[in-house]
């Protein structure tokens, strides 16, 4: 009979109050995708690892098997991310955003395990150390995870015909930039630097990235946030928190 235990490494992803001192904990693991987990007694003053269990923590969690949800037994801190990205507001809400598409991912079927938890771990990892703008280590990290789960944009040439970019306008439904010729209705404009931007953004070039004007990368933003939205079917709500901080940035336009 195999074992109801089992192991791994894990971020707490959100946690839910259950009864006077439990709480359900969602985490996104290494090997086991999403677990749901109850820790029983986190709340009491007492608590072992109450903690360990905050969201964005990194841990090494061990958890027993459960008809519906399963147990947390024992929780080891591996990367203390919480205390420093809760205590700043562009930090919180772009590590919300971060959590809120690895649950949507998941809840979607989209369970590539390993290679997606490792991008996380990294994206908070830059959100601390890096010293790089919070909303663009978010903006790589929806990017990329667009691209992991099936849906990566064409950023170069014409995703209908081929032809050779640049290009000014993007098409969601055709998935990427269009030329003049393929153009149609529900195509935003997109300005070059902010098709640049984004694939500096994929190849994770920070030197370009960083150098692209404020402007673009406030579009390409609100792009990465509409492509998302296309193939999730609904935005990201954490999105309406993040703070991009530019208030000159053209605001993208469709075909009249």
């Amino acid at each position: 009979m195999a074992s109801r235990l089992y192991r791994d490494d894990a971020i707490v992803l959100r946690t839910q109050d259950l009864g006077e001192a439990d709480r359900i904990v969602t985490l996104y693991s290494k090997n086991h995708g999403k677990i749901r987990a109850v820790a029983k007694g986190v709340r009491k003053t007492s608590s072992r690892f109450g903690a360990r269990l905050e969201p964005f923590q990194r841990v090494d969690v061990q958890c027993h098997r459960g008809r519906s949800l399963d147990t947390v037994s024992q929780v080891v801190t591996i990367t203390a991310y919480a205390e420093q990205i809760a205590g700043d507001y562009a930090r919180y809400t772009a590590a919300a955003a971060m959590g809120e598409l690895v649950e949507r991912l998941t809840n979607e079927g989209f369970d590539p395990r390993s290679a997606h938890y490792m991008m996380l771990v990294g994206a908070l990892h830059a959100l601390v150390n890096s010293g790089r703008p919070p909303v663009l280590v978010l903006d790589a990290f929806l990017l990329r995870s667009i691209a992991m789960a099936g849906w990566r944009p064409e950023l170069r040439n014409c995703a209908v015909c081929g032809a050779e970019g640049p290009h000014q306008a993007f098409d969601v439904s055709q998935g990427g930039v269009v030329c003049r010729e393929c153009r149609r209705l529900g195509a935003v404009a997109a300005r070059p630097s902010v098709t640049e931007h984004m694939i500096f953004l994929l190849a994770g070039d920070w030197d370009e990235a960083l150098a692209t004007d404020p402007a673009a990368q406030a579009e390409a933003g609100r792009l990465i946030a509409r492509i998302l939205s296309y193939h999730l079917e609904r935005p990201l709500a954490a999105l309406e928190l993040v703070d991009r901080s530019i208030e000159s940035a053209p605001a993208l336009k469709e075909n009249a």
